[in-house]
């Protein structure tokens, strides 16, 4: 498959530093299009990750989805991302988001207003990129007449990562695309492109990004992959709670609330086995490519895979690049 292959890998942020780039060859390899990281605090850095992943790799794009955007001062931000759009010309796509409240609680730097902060943050990078002179007395950051010395010849895409329908229209307003996050199921990706769409007719944007990331498992058993993502999938599920866009697109609210309520222990063996077919890609090759077509038709411009079996993901991609990638071609 090419480097248009709308298909691309997430190397999990449990993984060793060290094996980044070794991960992110074999997704270069096996052809897929785009390779992504993250920076979950306290796992590897997201910069430092895309910076050893863009150099093990010579076409794909690397994507960082994505960094809080009160973690450095949108000065420092911009300097960083101004260092990898120079050294690898087209192929790097920096996300920024609001950034996980328990880790911004842990850090002492939760924003009072998130889309103040956000939008500040990504109009002064956009700005110092192109060589602009910022000065700026905002709600979240300050700028004294900030001036990049390298500021980036060609125009770099900046992303968000965020969820609410306010968020989503903030993203299509000043940003070139949006991360959707893990369980973002196609219910969930139809209502988000929507209100994208809204905020980019408000700024006059024609295009927007929207890579999105899904829980991964595949063998040619079904009930072995789909058994395989079930912890993973409850993990999630449990960490973003009840009440959330992603889940409550699909009603499943109450469900998940009671079964947190009553058995949060055996969350993985109870949820019922629909959850699978919507918030994951799991199954056998048919399976997989089926919903990876689903995903793309509700509007992912490009479905990133996140393996849930470490010991297994590489043979897992492997076998998706031959048995699946070529159905989406």
């Amino acid at each position: 498959m090419s480097a248009t292959s709308p298909v691309g890998v997430f190397i999990a942020t449990a993984t060793p530093p060290e094996r980044i780039p070794l991960l992110a060859a074999a997704g270069e390899r096996l052809g897929y299009s785009q390779v992504w990281l993250a920076e979950d605090y306290f796992c590897y850095g997201g910069f430092t990750g895309a910076a050893l992943a863009l150099g093990a790799t010579e076409r794909v794009k690397v994507g960082l989805g994505i960094v809080a955007s009160v973690a450095r001062h949108p000065a420092v931000t911009a300097m960083e991302i101004a260092t990898l759009a120079r050294a690898y010309p087209g192929r790097f796509l920096p996300g920024i988001g609001h950034g996980v409240p328990f880790w911004t609680d842990q850090m002492g730097l939760t924003a009072k207003s998130p889309l103040s902060a956000l939008t500040e943050c990504v109009d002064a990078i956009r700005a110092l990129l192109a060589g602009e002179t910022v000065d700026l007395e905002g709600k979240q950051f300050t700028f004294r007449s900030v001036t990049a010395t390298h500021p980036v010849p060609e125009s770099v895409p900046i992303l968000t990562g965020v969820l609410g329908p306010k968020s989503l229209r903030l993203s299509g307003r000043i940003a070139d695309g949006t991360v959707m996050s893990v369980l973002a199921g196609a219910t969930y990706l139809e209502a988000s492109t929507g209100y994208i769409r809204e905020g980019m007719a408000e700024s006059g944007r024609t295009e927007h990004l929207t890579p999105t990331f899904a829980l991964f498992s595949l063998h040619r058993d079904s009930k072995q992959a789909r058994a395989a993502v079930r912890p993973m999938l409850a993990g999630y599920i449990a960490a973003v709670g009840a009440h959330n866009p992603l889940t409550s697109a699909y009603g499943y609210g109450e469900q998940i609330a009671d079964l947190l309520a009553n058995s949060p222990d055996t969350l993985a063996e109870d949820f019922p086995e629909e959850w699978i077919d919507t918030l994951a890609v799991a199954g056998d090759p048919d399976e997989v490519a089926a919903r990876i077509t689903d995903l793309r038709s509700a509007g992912a411009t490009s479905v990133v895979l996140s393996p849930v079996n470490a010991d297994t993901a590489l043979s897992e991609l492997e076998f998706a690049a031959t048995a699946v990638l070529p159905q989406l071609a």
